[in-house]
């Protein structure tokens, strides 16, 4: 029986929240045990002081002081997952600073998260097996050749995804909207397998991602079943060729936006979610469908706008569209209203997500959003650098999901 993956927690205020049981829940699911690591009272005190950063709260000196014990090596852990409540401001600066010390001074792969009083184990769920991932896989994050005939699939909350990969080269793709989960697995597949001139018989392995990749793994019988956060950011480095040194990779999705700190192919801290659809793909769309283009033309018509003419509400959707159509109503151009789309959704990412890692250069952005050039744009201004899409950015789970495939071949 494979030993779980012990996850150290350092947080404040969970079991007072009632979320203590969640935690330990979504750990349980995926193969790891949360545990609090062991240090001697006195060491609390001499800990906190060294540490340098002053501090009221008892059990945010606590998670100092338990910090340094795993950095130096008195406490024992496979991952950490950092967790304090979304309301204290003391408490989202220690966590801060305690991510970035871990990542700093160890190999420990770290998740900061900040809880509500409604968060459940199915919101962790991603986050600890992206944490147990890297704990128990890391010898296949570190694969950076594709070799034989492999299959992704990247089944998503909004589309679904198929790549199929011989030799290192992308051979055949298929790309549709995700509305029954499996038939539309089944449809980008046999579109795929088409485009690449093979037939199923001939692939060697078979990754699957997303929301879905469960269903969709039992059903194709696929060898690998993995969460996007370790597949994506594993695709990112491979299709922009950074597998070396550090990255941080952007994934706006449909659903949720993902921010991922790497190192030499491998995460070591990572965030996922946000507080509204607002920083979404899917206010994209909704954007682009006020505007009476397809989401194709949202990128070059913003490219053409002065996003800074319009005032936008950057944390609701529901706000969002009616600062869309307020801006409409008083005569903002379409461009600059698409502008003022693709900055809001950018400066919300860049103010959420990207507060929780250490953004390294490059910066590579994924997904289906990376196809829009006006979104990317304001990124890069916020961010001060220039993005790196790399091709093929949109297929980027099933690609991910083709080159750790390859890893089963042998084991077959």
């Amino acid at each position: 029986m494979t030993p779980p993956v012990r996850i150290a927690q350092l947080s404040c205020g969970p079991e007072y929240s009632g979320i203590q049981h969640e935690i330990d829940e979504a750990a349980h699911a995926v193969g790891g045990e949360i545990f609090y690591p062991d240090i001697a009272l006195k060491d609390i005190r001499r800990d906190f002081d060294r540490f340098g950063l002053d501090v009221r709260s008892p059990d945010l000196k606590l998670a100092i002081a338990r910090a340094m014990a795993l950095v130096e090596g008195r406490v024992e852990a496979d991952a950490v997952f950092i967790a304090t409540c979304f309301r204290c401001a003391e408490a989202a600066i220690v966590r801060n600073e305690l991510r970035r010390y871990i990542t700093e001074h160890s190999k420990l792969p770290v998740v900061s998260y900040s809880f509500t009083e409604r968060t459940t184990s199915g919101t962790l769920l991603t986050r600890m097996e992206a944490l147990t991932t890297i704990a128990r896989r890391r010898a296949l994050l570190a694969r950076e050749v594709q070799q034989g005939i492999t299959m992704g699939l990247d089944s998503g909350s909004a589309t679904t995804k198929a790549i199929v990969m011989k030799d290192n080269k992308i051979i055949g793709t298929g790309w549709q909207p995700t509305t029954e989960v499996i038939k539309s697995a089944n449809d980008v597949i046999a579109h795929a397998l088409m485009e690449a001139g093979i037939t199923r018989d001939e692939v060697q392995a078979v990754g699957t991602t997303g929301y879905g990749r469960f269903l969709v793994g039992k059903e194709i019988k696929a060898d690998l079943i993995q969460e996007e956060l370790t597949v994506n950011s594993k695709g990112a480095v491979y299709l922009a060729n950074r597998q070396h040194g550090p990255a941080t990779v952007i994934d706006i999705g449909g659903m949720d936006n993902k921010a991922i700190s790497v190192m030499d192919g491998i995460p070591g801290t990572f965030t996922m979610g946000g507080i509204c659809a607002g920083a979404s793909g899917r206010f994209l769309e909704m954007t682009a469908k006020r505007l009476g283009v397809e989401i194709t033309e949202l990128g070059p018509l913003a490219m053409k706008g002065m996003g800074a003419k319009v005032p936008m509400n950057s944390y609701c959707i529901v706000f969002g569209t009616q600062s869309l159509v307020n801006a409409l109503a008083a005569g903002s151009t379409r461009e600059d209203v698409a502008a003022a789309a693709c900055h809001s959704v950018a400066e919300q990412v860049f103010e959420q997500q990207l507060q929780e890692v250490d953004i390294k250069e490059p910066v590579i952005m994924v997904g289906g959003t990376s196809l829009i050039e006006g979104l990317v744009f304001a990124m890069g201004e916020l961010l001060q650098t220039k993005i790196v899409v790399p091709p093929y950015s949109q297929y980027i789970g099933a690609v991910g999901s083709a080159l750790l495939a390859s890893g089963f071949i042998q084991e077959r």
